[in-house]
């Protein structure tokens, strides 16, 4: 486990862990979920998370990207930790007003850091980061609260993306287990 938390991985497991049948953004079948809404929801342990994630961060980052939704009060939590201006990145570009892709300050030119709530296959995180790049910014690391993604895999190679998990499936896993 890479936290310094050693309960975080039981407590996120206990409030999000959801079974069932579930679909997944990927199309993917799960029977089981992780509603990152409810810690999220949790100021505690979203500041657990927050504090876990800001030893991920690399040092040079400029700005932190919140993909939305999920990823958005996690790179406030963040933001405000490190006092790391943040930048929230949209689904799709607003088709009125500002028409922008992501709230904040501009970030042409910028070193950026990606903060996600869950990676599986990386497509959310996929789309954010080509519409970053085409904006001229400098994107190599996504980091994230939980990583679905199979062990020793990662899903954003393909788009030269370093992933960096506060706590893996295996570590949710293992703490429900244990």
């Amino acid at each position: 486990m890479t936290t310094t938390d050693e309960s975080l991985a039981a407590d996120v497991d206990a409030c999000c862990r959801l079974t069932g049948e579930f679909t997944l953004r990927s199309g993917q079948v799960s029977h089981e979920y992780f509603d990152k809404y409810l810690f999220e929801a949790d100021p505690l342990l979203l500041a657990r998370v927050a504090r876990e994630m800001i030893q991920l961060v690399p040092q040079d980052t400029e700005l932190l990207a919140g993909l939305e939704l999920g990823g958005i009060p996690i790179a406030t939590a963040v933001s405000g930790i490190l006092g790391t201006p943040a930048l929230f990145v949209r689904k799709q570009a607003k088709t009125y007003g500002t028409c922008k892709l992501a709230e904040g300050p501009p970030f042409e030119g910028k070193r950026v850091t990606i903060i996600e709530d869950v990676i599986t296959t990386g497509g959310a995180v996929r789309d954010a980061v080509t519409a970053l790049r085409e904006g001229g910014a400098v994107v190599d690391v996504v980091c994230c609260a939980i990583d679905r993604s199979p062990a020793g895999e990662n899903p954003l190679a393909d788009v030269g993306l370093e992933v960096r998990a506060v706590l893996t499936k295996a570590d949710l896993d293992a703490a429900r287990a244990g």
